[in-house]
């Protein structure tokens, strides 16, 4: 007797599937993750965040898209570290560059030179 009134229980609780909740809270998932501003005031979300993760898991286990998301931020680019050992290897790599050109430069120091010495006397 008693399982005969567990089952029937049961059949009088819907459980909703994920498609139900998402149409169900699609307007409110769409006015942000956090909450909005209606009329100079901060309103929450009438789901909780528990329940929208959950609700997002379920969606992307489906292998459907879960397009209330807020856009991501550009990651850094920077590295962590010290600033002199950064900018020790940004001069070591000038210096190579430069001893690279050293040649031309000195020819073009020598010539300048000349010329210089040429329209003085």
């Amino acid at each position: 007797m008693a399982s005969k009134a567990v089952k029937v229980g049961a059949k009088a609780v819907k459980v909703l599937g994920w498609r139900e909740k998402l149409e169900k809270y699609k307007g409110e998932l769409s006015k942000g993750v956090w909450g909005y501003m209606q009329d100079g005031r901060w309103k929450p979300l009438a789901i909780s965040a528990r329940h929208r993760a959950k609700l997002r898991k379920e969606v992307l286990l489906a292998g459907e898209d879960w397009p209330y998301d807020p856009p991501r931020k550009e990651m850094r680019n920077v590295m962590k570290g010290h600033k002199c050992d950064r900018i020790s290897a940004e001069k070591r790599a000038n210096t190579a560059e430069l001893m690279k050109q050293m040649p031309q430069m000195l020819l073009d120091y020598k010539v300048t030179l000349q010329q210089h010495a040429i329209t003085v006397f």
